[in-house]
């Protein structure tokens, strides 16, 4: 069995990794909402005025810090006056982009407010540039954060809502180069520092403005964006999938897939270090002190939609193959957590690579939340630089790893991406008098495992053995797994 070594380096000065690395994405797209996060109030299925109590419970479970919402596409076709006020007056809309389906708009600004509230997170809300006024746009944010006696914070009152709510993150449009307008860059930052400049903080809390950044490589947008508009905010988002054969359209199977179709996606999935470090080096050149962060709010395995499902609601199903994809993601934004201090995975409920699968009265956690689950400690922690010497497969690491610390607690996490041999692992230098707390694994018997409404548990962390001998960690990975360890350091 081949040996891995790492060699730990912390360092006093290094970076805090954000919580908002592990921020989630809700978009009105399939069930995501409607039956993934809200069933109304007058539901069988338990909930708290409509949204449902279980997937709320599994949210805090993994410290969900953000949520990102209305969308997507979804947002710059969204008229949010539309889903306030009471509900059975509200008007149905056509969702143009997602199953051209008609949606009662019962869930609205006062009932994402609620379920951040529930969760216990901050709200990322994104804004219509697409088809939406300047007007509108102010408004919006007027009647959510205004504790003034103005129209639009009485408007607020009138429907229910008194304090005003804190809105942390606002995105000031969604794919601007694409379904948010098919703009250039250069006139979508004129727009964003016409919009933006009525996206005001009207309450104590400053909004944290984000803007619409680069489609995958799109070097050219980035550039643009920095020198036209960087001073107006302080976040470029960047959207990229991990696609079979790094392709679109999407192809291959969430579930049906071989060795090749493994390593194809773990290939894609890795591309994303490449991606940060070249928009890294745009951004850097313009803003050296890093006042702006690079927000991934959009990433994530994109297959083809299950066989007998809506094509257009991106229902897909999640294996071990997607919680390997989930940990890489997580481990490359660690590493670049100097710059990148936000990133949404997509989906959170129901669609693309989602943390929970719904059906009714019934809910499943996937491995990806399984891989958010472990991965939690990280949040609010001071990154560890890692050295890492491994052998590789099909020209890739064949051991990933990550790991930080807080309040004198060490997370280290490995992630083998090898689908058939294990590897023995040595970490040094993490400390002097490493004591053991607890340790766990992700794994199962095939690639292609996942959980499932009649089997919920197949893929789900379970007790792993490592060993500590003063300073040294020793263990051995099992095959394609991900493996989470908490040590107490004396020193």
């Amino acid at each position: 069995m081949n040996r891995v070594t790492i060699q730990a380096n912390p360092n006093l000065n290094s970076p805090i990794i954000s919580p908002e690395i592990q921020g989630q994405f809700a978009e009105h797209l399939g069930h995501c909402i409607y039956g993934g996060i809200w069933v109304g109030e007058e539901s069988d299925i338990p909930h708290t005025r409509g949204i449902r109590n279980d997937v709320v419970d599994a949210l805090r479970a993994i410290r969900v810090p953000v949520i990102r919402w209305p969308g997507g596409c979804f947002a710059d076709e969204y008229h949010w006056r539309d889903g306030i006020g009471p509900r059975d007056q509200r008007p149905s809309i056509y969702n143009s982009h997602w199953g051209g389906v008609v949606e009662n708009n019962h869930f609205g600004t006062h009932e994402f407010f609620d379920l951040c509230e529930q969760v216990g997170c901050d709200p990322y809300v994104c804004g219509n540039v697409g088809s939406g006024t300047v007007q509108e746009m102010q408004q919006w944010v007027e009647y959510i954060t205004s504790p003034a006696d103005s129209p639009m914070a009485n408007l607020r009152r009138k429907n229910g809502r008194e304090a005003p709510w804190k809105l942390t993150y606002f995105g000031v449009g969604n794919e601007s180069w694409g379904c948010g307008g098919h703009m250039r860059p250069e006139y979508y930052a004129d727009l964003f520092r016409r919009y933006n400049t009525y996206v005001r903080t009207y309450g104590a809390h400053k909004i944290q403005r984000v803007a619409c950044g680069p489609n995958v490589a799109d070097y050219a947008w980035t550039e643009t964006l920095m020198r036209e508009a960087k001073d107006h905010m302080d976040g470029l988002s960047l959207h990229s999938y991990t696609l079979l054969d790094q392709k679109w359209p999407p192809s291959g199977s969430s579930t049906e897939f071989e060795t090749r179709e493994w390593f194809s996606i773990l290939e894609s999935a890795l591309q994303m270090e490449h991606l940060i470090g070249e928009h890294s080096k745009i951004m850097d050149q313009s803003d050296p002190d890093l006042k702006v962060s690079l927000v991934v709010d959009e990433w994530g395995t994109w297959y083809p939609s299950e066989p007998g499902t809506n094509p257009g609601f991106l229902f897909q199903q999640n294996t071990l193959r997607d919680a390997i994809v989930a940990s890489l993601h997580l481990d490359i934004f660690h590493r670049h957590c100097e710059r990148v201090r936000m990133a949404n995975i997509a989906q959170m409920v129901n669609v693309l690579q989602a943390m929970i699968l719904t059906d009714g009265p019934n809910m499943v956690l996937t491995p990806t939340y399984h891989v958010f689950e472990m991965y939690a400690g990280h949040q609010g922690a001071q990154r560890i630089d890692l050295a890492v010497e491994c052998d590789t497969l099909h020209a890739l690491p064949s051991v990933s790893a990550t790991a930080s610390e807080k309040h004198g607690v060490v997370l280290v996490c490995l992630t083998c991406l090898d689908p058939q041999n294990g590897r023995e692992v040595e970490v040094a230098g993490l400390g002097v008098g490493l004591e053991l707390q607890k340790a766990k694994v992700l794994t199962a018997s095939t690639m292609q495992s996942h959980n499932t409404f009649e089997s919920p548990s197949l893929v789900q962390p379970c007790d792993a053995e490592v060993g500590v001998c003063n300073d040294l960690l020793s263990l051995t990975l099992s095959p394609m797994s991900v493996t989470s360890i908490y040590l107490r350091v004396k020193s």
